[in-house]
């Protein structure tokens, strides 16, 4: 029964797509994705979300482990996490076709009022990305919610539906606990998400654990432990990436050189961040700059 919904996917992100790149619609949660060739490593922040690729497969890298999915198995991510990933089968004649939909934490919580406590209830901490087989009723839904691309006029009424299906099928599949997390109002979980929360918005900001741990009352153990259950890294390795990776854009879109992007993510010696960066991209600043800008599309992949 999969293959030919599969096969129907396919040809759907293909036919909205076109042309390789990144393709907003006009469903806001819903991106598709086309890549003719294998990529480089992309680093990048995926935001929650669920990815469901129609053809081809990748690798997605979180701290020092890989995941990967294809056509049988989707990526669900449950609060934001810095990631490395890389396309690793397409070509011209099967290019990489893949979508991505946001996921609403309010729906999710009006889903769990609706279904009742026994769905609101234990949330397990767990880490915020896994990898789940594909069943036909999911499938099902996001191939209706795209069919929807070709007739506008219905995407205002029947799109919202189409998406709290999605959410409903996410929930009460195998990995529906990494959702609960995203709307627990309180525990461990949402703590870990506030605290990601925070790093995001001062990451160029020195702190310290016991700060953060008093910021989103947590005991600073605690808070290191469960923070890794969850992203696979430290508080503090967590910021390093969000700082390398800013820094990295800047130089790109902004045409700062290594000193100064540095600085504005919050280094205070150049040294320092050429070493930390050349250990993270695996190149000095300028090579890997050049790098980028010889490869095609330096988009972040979903």
């Amino acid at each position: 029964m999969l293959e030919p919904k599969l096969a129907e996917l396919a040809a759907l992100v293909e036919r909205f797509t076109g042309q390789d790149g990144v393709h907003p619609t006009a469903i806001a949660p819903l991106c598709l994705y086309r890549y003719s060739t294998s990529s480089p490593q992309y680093q990048g922040i995926y935001e929650p979300g669920l990815c469901i690729i129609a053809q081809g497969s990748k690798l997605v890298m979180l701290g020092g482990e890989t995941y990967r999915y294809d056509r049988a198995r989707f990526l669900l991510v449950s609060v934001d996490l810095p990631v490395v990933s890389q396309v690793i089968d397409s070509s011209p004649e099967s290019p990489y076709l893949s979508l991505k939909i946001d996921l609403d934490p309010g729906q999710i919580g009006d889903l769990l009022m609706d279904l009742g406590p026994s769905q609101t209830q234990d949330v397990p901490l767990g880490r915020g990305m896994a990898v789940g087989p594909i069943e036909f009723p999911l499938l099902d839904a996001v191939v209706r919610l795209l069919h929807l691309l070709d007739n506008p006029r219905d995407i205002g009424i029947l799109a919202p539906l189409a998406l709290r299906e999605i959410t409903y099928r996410l929930l009460m599949g195998e990995e529906g606990a990494r959702l609960r997390q995203i709307a627990a109002e309180d525990g461990q979980a949402q703590r870990i998400a506030t605290a990601i929360r925070w790093i995001k918005r001062n990451f160029a900001q020195p702190f310290r654990i016991e700060a953060l741990a008093r910021e989103v009352h947590m005991s600073s153990s605690g808070l290191h432990h469960h923070f890794k259950a969850v992203t696979a890294m430290s508080p503090l390795q967590y910021q390093k990436q969000l700082r390398l990776q800013e820094a990295r854009r800047l130089m790109l879109s902004e045409a700062l050189d290594a000193a100064a992007a540095g600085y504005r993510v919050g280094y205070e010696s150049p040294s320092q961040f050429s070493r930390e960066y050349r250990r993270f991209f695996g190149e000095p600043p300028q090579r890997d700059l050049k790098s980028l800008r010889k490869a095609v599309q330096p988009l972040e992949l979903k």
